[in-house]
């Protein structure tokens, strides 16, 4: 084999991309934000739960047009799955996104999310939100000692 031959099969091989595993971890944590297990995705999809776990996993990329359906499924604009991936000036508001995707991963996130989602009493709602930073915040401090 030649040289040539060999950097046409290396270009062949296909390589995870870490822009494929961000993406595949925005469609898990929006699925369990939405309640939908990956059988159910996969079939608003029209693929089978082992290729949504595959997407998730980052193994296999989304091509657009299926990338496009997962969007309209979870009912965000396609641009989510890139928000904070185009530059390192940006990486600040990627961490963000990143930080609140992988407490997303967890079922009590979820749980608290949809718990808070149908509080309707915006002072009941501030009341949460306000007891949840004196939590964690009384848990930094105590780290901190």
């Amino acid at each position: 084999m030649t040289d040539i031959d060999q950097v046409a099969v290396n270009a062949n091989k296909r390589r995870c991309d870490p822009r494929d595993a961000e993406i595949g971890r925005r469609i898990r944590a929006l699925r369990l934000e939405r309640g939908l297990s990956q059988t159910m995705l996969g079939n608003l999809l029209g693929v089978t739960f082992q290729q949504v776990q595959k997407y998730e996993k980052g193994a296999n990329r989304v091509a657009a047009g299926r990338l496009q359906r997962v969007a309209e499924s979870l009912k965000v604009p396609i641009t989510f799955f890139y928000e904070g991936s185009t530059t390192s000036e940006d990486r600040g508001d990627a961490d963000s996104i990143d930080t609140g995707l992988s407490f997303l991963e967890t079922a009590g996130a979820v749980r608290l999310v949809r718990a808070f989602s149908r509080i309707t009493d915006p002072d009941m709602r501030r009341a949460v939100m306000d007891l949840a930073e004196k939590i964690a915040g009384a848990g930094a401090a105590s780290a901190a000692v």
